[in-house]
């Protein structure tokens, strides 16, 4: 069962690929702004922000970035290096949740990294990723896609994604698979 959050994280069906993965961009944007803040419930922002990290990386990485690259529309290296990004945050917000406490130099240092990394990969993805398939990609073809990543992003969340067992989980695949150091 996901864990409960006050903190809406969407749960689109359809629409346009693209806009759905910028729309999850800018609730990044948000929740890394509230985990910054002292006034924000930060155990609850860390949870949302886990859960759509996770779910939106799982998703992009299942069914847009192989569409992208089988439609050419972004070549194999730009596909594989947001793989290493996704990676790259993947550890970094374990390092978040790792944290004993939330009002600590550590704390304020992971977060800090874990902004830097996500706010990095976002306008990277935009460039490098989103304008091309929004280029060379149609209508049609963006719907069925968006249809694919909502689906597999609320299949994600409903599997409680963001727990810190799966997190940990992830980062040691990732590991294992070379896309961070271990």
């Amino acid at each position: 069962m996901p864990q409960d959050t006050t903190i809406d994280i969407g749960r689109p069906v359809s629409g346009d690929a693209v806009d759905l993965i910028l729309d999850d961009h800018r609730r990044f944007e948000d929740l890394l702004r509230q985990l910054r803040s002292s006034e924000s419930d930060r155990p609850a922002v860390l949870a949302a922000f886990a859960a759509l990290h996770v779910a939106h990386a799982e998703a992009e990485e299942t069914h847009v970035y192989p569409q992208l690259k089988k439609r050419r529309a972004v070549d194999a290296d730009e596909a594989d290096h947001g793989e290493h990004e996704h990676a790259e945050g993947n550890e970094a917000l374990l390092e978040v949740m790792e944290c004993a406490s939330d009002d600590t130099q550590k704390w304020a240092d992971a977060v800090e990294n874990l902004s830097a990394l996500v706010n990095h990969h976002l306008v990277e993805e935009e460039l490098t990723i989103l304008n091309p398939a929004r280029d060379e990609l149609g209508p049609r073809v963006l719907a069925e896609l968006g249809e694919k990543f909502a689906a597999e992003r609320n299949r994600q969340i409903d599997a409680d994604c963001g727990r810190i067992e799966n997190v940990r989980r992830i980062v040691a695949q990732a590991e294992r698979e070379g896309l961070i150091d271990d």
